[in-house]
């Protein structure tokens, strides 16, 4: 509780944080966007097999 009340490097930190989760966003982001990719290829695959 005491840790809420004294500030620690907040305005570096701060930085940091927000790069970070930048970052983070941006590698969910292009992973989703592979996975998107990667079915959309199988199921084309799947969809000429068949047929």
């Amino acid at each position: 509780m005491a840790d809420k009340t004294s500030p620690k490097k907040h305005g570096k930190s701060g930085e940091t944080r927000e790069d970070r989760l930048k970052a983070s966003l941006k590698a969910n982001l292009a992973r989703r966007k592979a996975q998107a990719k990667a079915r959309a290829t199988s199921d084309d695959k799947v969809g000429k097999d068949e047929g």
